[in-house]
């Protein structure tokens, strides 16, 4: 049965599915994994939003599926994949988030 990202809504068929990563179970609020709702994410968009946010910021700001689609930051990338078929992209952490971890 195909499966949508919850969120770039970009539908993933069973041929893909047979792929066990590409998709992923996210939680709206990392580390709180026993209270998080979790929502089914393409593998992409997964790795994209580790990339640009930091597990506090999901967790204070965009622990919603709507918050995360209005975020700035992922304004552009979720025009571009939602364009394409890809299920493997090449991410690279922000040097803002990449410091915050730090």
């Amino acid at each position: 049965m195909p499966t949508t990202c919850s969120l770039c809504r970009r539908v993933i068929t069973d041929e893909e599915i047979a792929d066990p990563q590409v998709v992923q179970e996210h939680h709206l609020r990392p580390e709180e994994r026993a209270t998080s709702p979790t929502v089914l994410l393409c593998r992409p968009c997964h790795e994209q939003l580790h990339a640009v946010f930091t597990n506090a910021e999901l967790r204070a700001d965009y622990d919603t599926i709507g918050a995360l689609r209005a975020a700035d930051r992922l304004e552009a990338y979720l025009e571009w994949i939602r364009g394409t078929d890809k299920l493997d992209i090449n991410v690279t952490t922000s040097d803002r988030v990449r410091e915050q971890r730090g």
